[in-house]
């Protein structure tokens, strides 16, 4: 498959239908910076929105692929083609994948050989050495998933590190002999964890993204507050002062700005 002749039949559809790049987009339910890769050449539509966006600029899967209008003659032929041309594509994805996902293990154990044995060498026994290890055994469990299985891995690495890292911050706290990184570390690991799950539900139902980024930006305020008010409880202090009235009026201003760009993207005021 062209990917550049893709993305040249894509602009060239879309432009037929009467669409921007954004309008694509907001009804596609992505951001506009996406249908320029796909334009440009860069990156190919995901399977799991090719039917609709074939629906939308009124062409086939098969079509799609080819980058071009099929003759109903050669139609059959064509879709064999890009059938093989899409599995051959997916296997050298996976062997790429794969490789990575060799090398990135290979390096973490290396790391866990070296510190292991530094740490024999140096003291007889193990000692400081736990710790890396620990960090790098707690990498790999989180980033591994997204490698091997690109971005059907990204929501298990990310179920991974709300699993993982209280009992991480327990390691780490008892080999440190400091309880306050368990103690204090959890408890802001919980809530930040609850409110990256709020932001990826808000981002999934809400279809303007610009919408739903400045929906976060006003999620982030009471986050930052509820956080303060646990640290000021638990190792004390005040619950606000001038830097985190500053970062509120920040963020107040971002999703002013975010809101105020999903207005003019609505009303057809930004143009792609």
């Amino acid at each position: 498959m062209d990917q550049i002749k893709i993305g040249k039949f894509i602009a060239s559809c879309r432009k037929e239908q009467g669409f921007t790049q954004s309008a694509l987009a907001e009804k596609l339910g992505i951001s506009d910076r996406a249908v320029s890769k796909w334009e440009t050449g860069r990156s190919m539509p995901d399977s799991s929105i090719m039917l609709e966006l074939c629906e939308i600029l009124g062409i086939t899967v098969n079509e799609l692929l080819s980058g071009e209008k099929i003759e109903m003659e050669s139609f059959e032929k064509r879709a064999d083609e890009n059938l093989i041309a899409l599995k051959k594509k997916e296997e050298n994805n996976m062997i790429k994948n794969v490789i990575i996902s060799i090398l990135f293990s290979a390096a973490l154990l290396i790391g866990i050989g070296v510190c292991l044995i530094c740490n024999i060498a140096i003291s007889g026994n193990l000692t400081w050495s736990l710790i890396p290890v620990g960090s790098m055994v707690f990498a790999w469990v989180i980033f591994f998933p997204s490698i091997i299985w690109g971005k059907r891995g990204i929501l298990v690495s990310f179920l991974s590190f709300s699993v993982f890292i209280v009992p991480y911050l327990s390691l780490l706290g008892s080999l440190l002999k400091v309880r306050e990184i368990f103690s204090v570390g959890a408890v802001i690991a919980v809530a930040s964890i609850a409110f990256l799950w709020i932001i990826v539900a808000v981002f999934k139902r809400m279809e303007r993204k610009l919408a739903a980024l400045g929906t976060t930006f006003l999620f982030m305020i009471p986050f930052m507050i509820i956080v303060n008010v646990i640290l000021s409880k638990m190792i004390g202090g005040p619950v606000l002062d001038v830097w985190d009235m500053v970062a509120v009026l920040l963020l107040l201003l971002l999703a002013f700005v975010s809101f105020l760009c999903d207005y003019a993207k609505k009303k057809g005021l930004m143009k792609s």
